[in-house]
């Protein structure tokens, strides 16, 4: 708890001078998620929020909605803990009576994730079949964004990355309003992990769907973080790389829309341009 950041010796070279000098490293540890006492899913993470990371992942999965499906998540004595004591890397998330315990294990993957060897129509009808907020799809949508607006954001996610300053080894991931504002940011060695936490909070709180924010994520997007905006209810998606080509199919498949490369004022939209407040005089090659 509260392991972010550990120290390592390292020996520095520049411009031919030699020195020893202890450096900063982001920590990285596996977590594992349990549902109900089974084995779920195991990932590495920067470890801090952890309940909300597995909150999180479970919304991303279709299992939970809101925060009324959740009984509670607890920390439990992991397999590397000697004579049972608590590592703190392994979380148990109870559901609220009631509410079915899926059929899935950590010997069978959740059918959501890009890791699961679906294919992409499969992948695509998983979540767009399985989400509990689809996205307003109308022209008329009320979420507009000024690409003005969106050019701020990766200053605005960069200066709020308190331990990348210190270790320049996270991904982050931050939740804005339209207007530009700031809600939430979280840091993880995955942006996928950012991402859980973001959404776990939220649904902690109450605040799904997000249908009125913007995620802004460090690095490019992939399917799996346009499946957790869909999953999320969030309408708009940016990033400041590139999208993958299944990424931009689930974003054009679900109404999503996805910005890449995000650097300055300049970027790409690849789908959902009707929620962007731009010129009419814009050409099409």
């Amino acid at each position: 708890m509260g392991r972010v950041t550990e120290r390592r010796r390292v020996i520095r070279i520049r411009d031919g001078a030699v020195s020893t000098r202890p450096d900063t490293l982001v920590t990285e540890e596996p977590l594992e998620i349990r549902l109900g006492g089974k084995p779920l899913a195991i990932t590495m993470r920067t470890p801090g929020d952890d309940f909300a990371l597995a909150a999180g992942f479970l919304v991303s999965e279709g299992v939970l909605a809101s925060a009324g499906e959740l009984a509670n998540i607890v920390y439990c004595a992991g397999a590397t803990g000697e004579g049972g004591s608590n590592s703190y890397n392994v979380v148990d998330v109870r559901l609220a009576e009631g509410v079915p315990v899926p059929d899935i294990t950590l010997e069978r993957n959740v059918y959501t994730t890009s890791s699961c060897g679906l294919c992409g129509k499969a992948s695509l009808d998983a979540v767009r079949t399985t989400t509990r907020w689809p996205l307003d799809t109308s022209p008329e949508t009320p979420v507009r964004i000024e690409p003005a607006t969106l050019s701020a954001l990766p200053d605005r996610l960069r200066s709020a990355q308190r331990v990348f300053e210190r270790t320049g080894g996270l991904h982050a991931a931050a939740l804005f309003t339209t207007d530009g504002e700031l809600l939430d940011i979280r840091e993880d060695v995955g942006r996928h992990n950012a991402v859980d936490k973001i959404v776990g909070r939220a649904l902690q709180q109450g605040q799904l769907p997000l249908s009125s924010c913007v995620l802004m994520v460090s690095g490019r997007a992939s399917f799996e973080l346009v499946q957790k905006a869909v999953m999320a209810g969030i309408p708009v998606l940016a990033a400041v790389s590139a999208p993958s080509s299944l990424a931009v199919d689930l974003a054009v498949e679900t109404g999503l829309t996805l910005v890449g490369f995000l650097r300055g004022a300049s970027m790409n939209v690849y789908a959902g341009e009707h929620r962007l407040a731009l010129s009419a005089a814009a050409s099409t090659d």
